[in-house]
């Protein structure tokens, strides 16, 4: 058996505790304006990783128009700032920041070329998640993106 490796940093980062709210498995509906009149469906999950040291998100959704993706984040610590690093199926990674407020998380990317932003509204049961998605494009003006319906599949640690 091969000894692990670094398992002492495998810990809770008190950082990512505001995060604890979305930890859990989702089902998800979703509309995007780019394919009128579809209705997406799919999961996503929010969960510790490497012992909370980061939160792994991972989603999918059944129809092809939309990709499978992976994210994770984490913290920096000396500039109080969250970051997801996001990868999707199409071979599209981007660099957001999260922010996490009452009721709220969020994440944001403001690239010249493609910015982006989605908002997730946490119901006070915890049990659903209103998610709103927009861009902008060359600096342009800010167009809807993909909404989404996440509805709490069951919850983890």
């Amino acid at each position: 058996m091969t000894t692990p490796i670094g398992p002492e940093a495998q810990r809770p980062n008190p950082a990512l505790e505001p995060l604890a709210q979305v930890l859990g498995t989702w089902r998800t509906t979703a509309t995007h304006p780019h394919v009128p009149g579809t209705t997406f469906h799919g999961r996503t999950s929010f969960a510790r990783h490497e012992g909370g040291a980061f939160v792994l998100m991972r989603s999918e959704i059944d129809e092809p128009e939309i990709p499978s993706a992976v994210a994770v984040i984490g913290s920096d610590d000396a500039a109080g700032t969250l970051t997801m690093l996001y990868s999707d199926e199409r071979d599209v990674s981007r660099r957001y920041t999260v922010e996490v407020g009452d009721g709220e998380v969020s994440w944001h990317r403001d690239e010249a070329g493609f910015a982006q932003r989605m908002v997730l509204t946490i119901a006070g049961d915890g049990s659903r998640l209103d998610a709103k998605g927009t861009m902008s494009h060359d600096g342009g003006p800010w167009e809807d993106d993909l909404q989404l319906t996440y509805e709490r599949i069951d919850v983890s640690d």
